[in-house]
């Protein structure tokens, strides 16, 4: 495969090499040892590429001394050899594969335990990204691939000579079937995303980098508890160390949201984490980036092509490099999933959005609005645009229920009726009424109307009631902690605005 040029500070473009001939549709997949046949436990594979955060944006401040060493710990992996019917690379900025597995065999006994780690691992794979790095280096776009999607595997031809034809499965089947390669050439084959490199990491060295960078800090607005991870944390902010991070992305038992909900929380996950690299000073710290470095190394298995001189490129290229460079979107669905004979309930992309979101990939555009008025508003459980809510005017300032229910709608709830005067004014305190069994979503109005008092009428419905007072002042900006549910359609969001305030 022609390599691209490290990406070097203001070199010129090199002239494409010609593109080889097309070769036959098949390719061959690398020898794998037979696997036995899986139970129906939960998988443990690992749920966030941290290739992301360590091989991409910890090389700034390295020399290339340092590098060179620690490449030498890197194990190899041909993932680009014998693929055909590629496509263009249109040279916008640099694309990684990011794969996850579950290896754990340097994980102790103790720790097996305590994090729940239990089981063989089925050397598979159920996580992926894909990570555009722009031409500028400025942005970084994260497009998680849903592991049950709905997939045709191209044609390959296995280790024993057979022929298989392109056949329907689930995305994260193709690494069990072909390895690196196949799993690129599927996941190009759908996207039609030129990979430029590959990356896989397990969660052993997840566990350790988690660490090595001081453990990662995470908030939450209600309390999360899934019995079968073992994760236990209460509402409000917690700095995790890697056993607990691991716990923390692997969760699946949330919510109803299922392994969608678990996307949500691995790229608010790996959003902390470049918070916590950036503002650090890692990148910038040669020793602090050798031990970093060295701990994720020891596992990674990453394609022929990329070695030192990129890690290095990159790293001078993105030195400004923060979290609200960052931005993430999982795979437009349609929900709920499609039943499978044979492969059970699948996920299928929503054709259009799909397309339009590789597209802007492959322009080299960016996928998520900045607005800088989010980053300071007040995280919440329950989208406003859930919370319905009518606007009386308890005071003797002539407009002030017509303005407050326009910056209400204006900072996303669901306003309903038209804003009247109360029936008395002079209110000193401003009210919310509200009935009980919307007591969670009582408080994200709560957090937008700062010092209103809560009243719970039995059968009021489901619109709240806000009576202004003269206390009242403006109305403050609040954000849902998972914004991609609030219209329940994936939506690209900054790394700033899903990490904590």
């Amino acid at each position: 495969m022609p390599r691209k040029p490290p990406p070097q500070a203001r070199q010129p473009r090199q002239a494409r090499q010609p593109r080889p001939s097309r070769r036959s549709p098949t390719v061959s997949a690398p020898a794998r040892p037979p696997r036995p046949r899986q139970s129906s436990r939960p998988r443990w594979g690992l749920r966030i590429a941290t290739g992301v955060a360590a091989l991409v944006l910890l090389a700034a401040g390295v020399g290339h001394l340092l590098v060179a060493e620690l490449e030498s710990g890197i194990h190899r992996v041909d993932a680009f050899g014998g693929l055909d019917d590629r496509p263009v690379d249109s040279d916008r900025g640099v694309n990684f594969l990011l794969v996850g597995t579950d290896g754990r065999d340097k994980i102790t006994r103790a720790q097996k335990r305590r994090y729940r780690l239990g089981g063989a691992p089925c050397h598979c794979t159920d996580t992926m990204m894909l990570v555009h790095l722009s031409a500028d280096r400025d942005r970084a776009s994260v497009v998680s691939l849903p592991r049950d999607s709905y997939a045709r595997i191209p044609a390959y031809t296995t280790p024993s000579g057979r022929v298989r034809p392109a056949h329907p499965q689930k995305l994260n089947a193709a690494y069990a079937e072909g390895g690196p390669s196949l799993t690129v050439r599927t996941v190009e084959h759908m996207t039609r995303v030129h990979i430029d490199h590959y990356l896989e990491v397990d969660f052993t060295s997840f566990m350790k980098t988690v660490d090595v960078v001081g453990g990662v800090t995470v908030c939450t607005t209600r309390p999360l508890k899934d019995r079968y991870t073992g994760l236990n944390l209460p509402a409000g902010t917690h700095a995790l160390d890697g056993g607990q991070a691991l716990q923390y992305v692997r969760s699946r038992h949330l919510d109803g949201a299922a392994d969608l909900g678990r996307i949500r929380r691995q790229q608010r996950f790996l959003a902390a984490v470049i918070h916590q690299v950036t503002g650090s000073g890692t990148l910038l710290n040669p020793v602090k980036f050798g031990r970093v470095a060295a701990t994720l190394l020891g596992s990674v298995r990453a394609d022929r092509g990329f070695g030192a001189a990129d890690m290095v490129a990159l790293g001078q290229a993105m030195r400004g490099f923060t979290v609200e460079s960052s931005e993430f979107v999982s795979v437009p669905v349609r929900l709920p999933g499609t039943p499978v004979k044979g492969l059970g309930s699948t996920l299928r992309w929503d054709r259009v959005r799909a397309a339009r979101l590789f597209r802007a990939l492959r322009q080299d555009r960016p996928l998520a609005v900045r607005r800088p008025e989010r980053l300071r508003a007040t995280l919440v459980d329950v989208p406003p645009s859930q919370v319905r809510v009518q606007v009386f005017n308890g005071t003797h300032t002539t407009g002030l229920a017509r303005r407050t229910q326009r910056a209400l709608r204006a900072g996303g709830f669901a306003t309903v009726g038209a804003p009247a005067d109360a029936a008395s004014q002079g209110v000193r305190h401003t009210l919310i009424e509200y009935d009980p069994i919307w007591n969670r979503s009582v408080r994200s109005l709560a957090a937008a109307l700062p010092g209103a008092r809560l009243k719970p009428v039995a059968r009021q419905g489901s619109v709240m009631r806000v009576t202004l007072g003269t206390d009242f002042r403006a109305v403050h900006p609040v954000r849902a902690e998972d914004p991609t549910a609030e219209r329940g359609a994936a939506k690209a969001v900054t790394g700033a605005e899903v990490a904590c305030p």
